[in-house]
This record gives structure tokens, sequence and C-alpha cells, in this order.
């Protein structure tokens, strides 16, 4: 004869109304302080860095990003002039492509020159948000000129021309703003800094600009029916720092009202 059942089931397993109700507990308290961690930083009008490091650690790494910064800005200002120079003499699209956004490293570079100017200011949310705001009106207008470039020259069919100048410029920016875009990427991420992110954003498309520019010249050395290549990638280029650039606005605009009453700049 079987036991007749009792209707209960056993609680604490899977599956059970009263793991279900544990689980939600669980889960909404870890979601919860999650939220109430970004909502007292918020609130504070600070970024996250201000509850994750030290003070004297913070003005370390601030120091840091300036000395990053200053690098930058002198590396990427000379490979700017000699891929400028390139650019005009050889009719490369790719190489003009590199010299706007080496230019546009060296603004990137002094916008966070002053986000970290102000030691006061190291976990400022609001200064941060305005940077990012400026680096992104900077990105869509340096796409612009980009893609008009490269488009001229896919639509006049120009090919680039191959030199020992325009191989040497395309390795030394590669491997220069690679190990730029390292470095800022490891201080944003501390700083918890999306002005330092994107600061190393350009410069990894700065890096993958340089190589670009030895890629196309040695296929068209090749293969001179692949002349578009070289305009094909400015095209890619421009589009992805103007697709960054306007998340960037959408991201940052809003934030920037929110926390416009917590100016910390002095």
């Amino acid at each position: 004869m079987r036991p007749r059942a009792t209707g209960r089931r056993r609680s604490g397993y899977p599956g059970s109304p009263s793991w279900s109700h544990s689980y939600w507990l669980w889960q909404l308290s870890t979601e919860g302080a999650v939220l109430v961690t970004e909502l007292m930083c918020l609130t504070a009008g600070l970024l996250e860095s201000s509850m994750r490091l030290k003070p004297h650690e913070a003005q370390s790494y601030r120091k840091k990003a300036l000395w990053v910064s200053w690098i930058s800005i002198v590396v990427t200002l000379i490979l700017a002039v000699a891929a400028f120079t390139v650019s005009f003499m050889r009719h490369s699209a790719s190489a003009f492509g590199f010299a706007f956004d080496a230019t546009l490293d060296v603004l990137s570079s002094v916008i966070v020159l002053w986000r970290y100017s102000n030691a006061a200011a190291v976990h400022s949310a609001h200064r941060e948000y305005i940077a990012c705001v400026i680096l992104g009106i900077v990105f869509v207008l340096s796409s612009v000129c980009i893609l008009g470039k490269a488009i001229h020259n896919l639509a006049t069919k120009m090919p680039p021309e191959v030199d020992d100048f325009l191989f040497s410029v395309s390795i030394v920016s590669g491997f220069t703003c690679a190990v730029l875009a390292v470095a800022k990427f490891m201080l944003g991420r501390v700083l918890t800094s999306r002005a330092l992110i994107t600061d190393g954003f350009n410069s990894m498309v700065g890096s993958i600009m340089g190589f670009s520019i030895l890629i196309s010249a040695e296929v068209f050395k090749h293969h001179a029916d692949v002349w578009f290549l070289d305009g094909t990638i400015g095209v890619l280029i421009g589009l992805i720092i103007m697709a960054y650039g306007i998340k960037l606005l959408r991201d940052m605009v809003p934030r920037v009202r929110q926390t416009r009453n917590y100016e910390r700049f002095e």
C-alpha cells in the first residue's frame, strides 16, 4: 500500500517556492548594492574610483595620466606632421586619415591634461563628463574630414605612392600608438575614466591606421588593381570614429546635466 501524498513539497531545493524566494531576494540585494553604489557616486558628483582608491593612490595615478598625456602630445604631434607630409606628397588617404587621427590624439590628450590638471578634481564626475562631450564633438568633426578625403580619393581613383618615408612613418606610428593605447587603457580602467579610455581608443585607431598605410602600400606595390584599398580603409576608420563620437555624446550629454550641480573644479 503506497503512502498517501500529503500535498507538501520539501523546501530548499531548486524549483521549490522557498528556494525561488531566497534566490530572488539574493539577486535583488546584489543588484541593489550595485545600484546604491552607483547612486552614491552620482549624487556626490564623484566617479567610482573615489570608492576604490585611497587619496595618495589616486594622486599617483593622476600624475601618471598627466605624464602619459604629455608624452602622447609630443609623439603624436611629430607623427601628425610627418603623416600630413606623406599624405600631400604621396596622395595617400590612409596617411591623411592617420595624420588627422594623430591630430585628434593631440587634442584628446590636451583634454585629458585639462581633466587631471586639478588635483582636487581627480574624482569629479562632472569634469569627466565634460571632457568626454568635448572628445565626442572632436571625434565627429574629425571623422567628417577623414571621410571626405577618403571618398574624394576613391572617386578620383587616386592610388597611393610607395616609398621608404611612407614605410618608416607607418612602422613608427603603428608601434608607438599601440604602446600609448595600452598605457591609457590601463590608467583609464584604474581611474574609471571614460576620457582616458577614449583617448586610448583614439591611440589604438592611430596604431591601426599606421599599419594600414603599410599594408595598403605593399598590396598596391604587388597588385596595382587594388588601388582602392587605401581609400576604403580611410572610409572604414572615418565611420568607426564617427560612430564612437556619436555614442560618446549620447552617453555623456545627459550625465553632464545630471552632475552640473556638483562641480568640484576648485
